[in-house]
C-alpha cells in the first residue's frame, strides 16, 4: 500500500475528496494531513477519518521540522490540496514525487499569488470563454513544474468569480482523486 501525505491550508473538500477515493480502493492511503493553519477546516477532516494531522508554521516549514515530520510517514507521493506557501526545495531534493493542483489552464493564471479567488477573478476580468484545471509536479517555482493534466470547461455562462469557482470545484473533486490513484499505481 502507498502511503499519500496531503498539505493544504484551507477547507479541505479536495483533501476529502481525496481520502474518501483511496478508502474505496487499496491503490493508497492517506496516512497524514500536514497544515500550515492551525483552524484550518481540513484538520478537522483529518480527525473525522482518523488520520493523523501535523500543524507547522512557515519558518517549520523551511528549517526542517516538517521534512523530520515527513520521514515519520513515509510518503511515496505527497499531494498539495489547497496548501498556499510555496514548497521548499529542501524537501523536494528528499521527496520529488511532489503534486499540486491550480485553479486554471497553466500556464495561464499561475505565479506568485495566483491561487483560488484571484484565479477566478482575473480569469472572469479577462473574459476567458473556458478555464480549467492543472494537475503538475511541484519545483522550486510556483506552478511551473510538468504537466500531468489539464481539463477545461467552459465558463460563458458565469457571470461571476463564484460562479467559475463552483465550477472549478466539481472538475477537482472529479479528477484529482482520479489523477492520484493513476501516480500512485504507476509508480
Amino acid at each position: 500500500m502507498k502511503n499519500i501525505v496531503l498539505f493544504a491550508s484551507g477547507n479541505g473538500s479536495n483533501a476529502e475528496e481525496i481520502i474518501r477515493y483511496f478508502k474505496k480502493n487499496n491503490q493508497g492511503t492517506v496516512v497524514a494531513i500536514f497544515s500550515n493553519k492551525p483552524d484550518a477546516k481540513v484538520l478537522d477532516r483529518a480527525k473525522n477519518h482518523n488520520i493523523s494531522s501535523v500543524v507547522f508554521n512557515k519558518a517549520q516549514l523551511n528549517e526542517g521540522f516538517v521534512l523530520e515530520k515527513l520521514h515519520q510517514f513515509q510518503p511515496d507521493l505527497i499531494v498539495l490540496a489547497g496548501f498556499l506557501l510555496k514548497f521548499p526545495e529542501s524537501i523536494l531534493k528528499e521527496y520529488p514525487k511532489v503534486i499540486n493542483i491550480h485553479p486554471a489552464l497553466l500556464p495561464k493564471y499561475g505565479g506568485k499569488g495566483m491561487y483560488g479567488m484571484n484565479v477566478h477573478q482575473a480569469v472572469l476580468e479577462n473574459n476567458e470563454k473556458e478555464t480549467g484545471i492543472t494537475i503538475h509536479y511541484v519545483n522550486e517555482h510556483y506552478d511551473e513544474g510538468e504537466f500531468i493534466f489539464q481539463k477545461s470547461v467552459n465558463i460563458e455562462d458565469c457571470k461571476t468569480a463564484e460562479e467559475i469557482a463552483h465550477k472549478i470545484h466539481e472538475l477537482e473533486h472529479q479528477y484529482f482523486p482520479e489523477v492520484i490513484g493513476k501516480l500512485i499505481t504507476n509508480h
